[in-house]
């Protein structure tokens, strides 16, 4: 299962952007621009974490902001933005990241603060 959603605006939740979320079950792609576009992709096995964020007047349109903490260099902070199904789609990204490490056999590994204080 696949997903294709537009940015939409806040007002009414129009979809009057030209920036284009495509999220596959091996990668996130993010199209962007009328005259000059820009297409930026992350593998899934690269998304850390996954968290949703939905202000007031997302709630209202039934929008929501979802925000992938990748291992990206080009993006750290991944936003798709104010978007339908925001809720369906944070889920479906964490189900298959986390499908796609375990394909690759991939470590996710975390920085625990190891280093030695020395007062």
């Amino acid at each position: 299962m696949a997903y294709e959603e537009r940015k939409r605006w806040m007002f009414f939740g129009l979809p009057f952007t030209f920036t284009k979320y495509m999220v596959e079950e091996d990668m996130i792609t993010i199209n962007s621009g009328l005259l000059h576009t820009h297409e930026n992709d992350c593998y899934m096995y690269k998304v850390q974490d996954v968290e949703l964020e939905i202000s007031f007047g997302e709630r209202l349109f039934g929008l929501g902001t979802v925000v992938c903490y990748t291992g990206d260099t080009t993006h750290p902070k991944l936003l798709l933005e104010h978007i339908k199904n925001a809720k369906e789609i944070k889920n479906y990204i964490l189900k298959e990241s986390e499908e796609a490490r375990r394909k690759r056999r991939t470590l996710n590994t975390l920085d625990i603060g190891s280093t030695s204080l020395d007062d």
